[in-house]
């Protein structure tokens, strides 16, 4: 079972947002907004912020530009994730993922679930690594951002967290590009 191990110092990390979409600007950013109140209720720094169009090569510009920034370690993405026409956020995270975190998907279903029941399966939430860094994509609505926080990142994004969790295997996402 999962626990916090209150022996362990508290990491924070430096979590980028980005919110895709069409309609929402700064000021009606509910998902980004709700996401940011969460990351730093929880003791983490918000490196960037923006918010594109619901365009594959524009979100993976900023996707990539955040992988390449040595002040960023995480990104999450809201929006794009359904099944129109114009949600092409997934398909944008997999063009920079370098490895996906297959069972991000999966427990992000099973969250939703208990949640929403068999609308589930109309989300595409998916995460990955590229250049060491994680990549999250969650669904465009608050209440998908707050349950992909509350029951997963919060806590894999939690060094404390047992019996494993993101922070502690952060500096060996990149091992393989030092290696000689």
């Amino acid at each position: 079972m999962s626990r916090i191990d209150e022996t362990r110092d508290f990491i924070p990390v430096r979590i980028a947002v980005l919110t895709v979409s069409d309609t929402r600007k700064p000021d009606d950013d509910r998902s980004g907004d709700t996401l940011v109140a969460r990351l730093q209720d929880a003791g983490h720094v918000l490196a960037a912020r923006d918010i594109v169009k619901d365009d594959r090569e524009t979100i993976a510009a900023c996707l990539r530009a955040w992988c390449a920034n040595p002040d960023v370690d995480v990104v999450i993405s809201t929006g794009g994730t359904g099944l129109t026409g114009r949600d092409v956020t997934v398909e944008a995270h997999r063009d920079v993922y370098e490895k996906e975190i297959d069972a991000f998907g999966t427990v992000f279903t099973h969250v939703s679930m208990a949640k929403i029941g068999t609308s589930a399966v109309q989300s595409r939430a998916t995460g990955g690594v590229a250049q060491g860094t994680y990549l999250f994509a969650l669904p465009g609505s608050p209440g998908a951002c707050k349950d992909a926080w509350d029951e997963i990142l919060v806590k894999q994004l939690d060094y404390r967290h047992k019996p494993c969790n993101f922070v502690e295997i952060m500096p060996r996402l990149d091992e393989h590009q030092r290696r000689k």
